[in-house]
């Protein structure tokens, strides 16, 4: 199924199907929940809405304001670089190409969030007794599935890789 969708623009939908599920998941939270008021699921998982002026673990989310538009620019940045990737991917990199579908989706998620709100919207949280993880959404979650397929990728496709280069520089791809 996967590598039937190998075209650059199956990829880009997968992109926007993220986005899409990220931004109605956040707007269903918005609606339904109050600031800082947990939905309590299990012991060890509840829903919170939260706002993140930084960026992952709230990194620099104290600074005065300037991170809302460092970490746009990273974004915008990193998700162009991600859509000239995949248009030039072969189609023979399909798990490759799955991969930046979804960090795309999710970097482009939460680059819409800085950009509206100024912030990020949290809810997913997850902890130990007293000790808790940062709180995330779905754009993180997809951001964090691409980077695992991606480094699985570049794992057991290593050589696949290297034999590519070499057809390349042979003169015979």
């Amino acid at each position: 199924m996967l590598k039937k969708i190998a075209q650059p623009w199956g990829w880009y939908l997968l992109a926007v199907v993220v986005f899409i599920l990220d931004q109605w998941s956040k707007a269903a939270v918005v609606a339904n929940l109050d600031y800082n008021s947990p939905l309590v699921f299990t012991s060890f998982f509840n829903f919170t809405l939260l706002h993140n002026p930084g960026a992952a673990f709230s990194f620099l989310s104290d600074a005065d304001g300037w991170q809302r538009w460092f970490f746009t620019a990273i974004a915008a940045v990193f998700s162009v670089a991600i859509i000239i990737w995949l248009a030039r991917l072969p189609k023979s990199r399909w798990l490759e190409s799955m991969a930046l579908g979804f960090i795309l989706g999710g970097a482009v998620g939460n680059l819409y969030d800085r950009v509206m709100l100024g912030h990020v919207i949290d809810f997913i949280v997850v902890h130990y007794q007293n000790s808790y993880f940062p709180a995330f959404n779905l754009a993180d979650s997809a951001i964090c599935f691409g980077a695992f397929w991606l480094i699985v990728d570049m794992l057991f496709n290593a050589k696949e890789t290297a034999a590519d280069k070499a057809g390349k520089e042979d003169g015979h791809a």
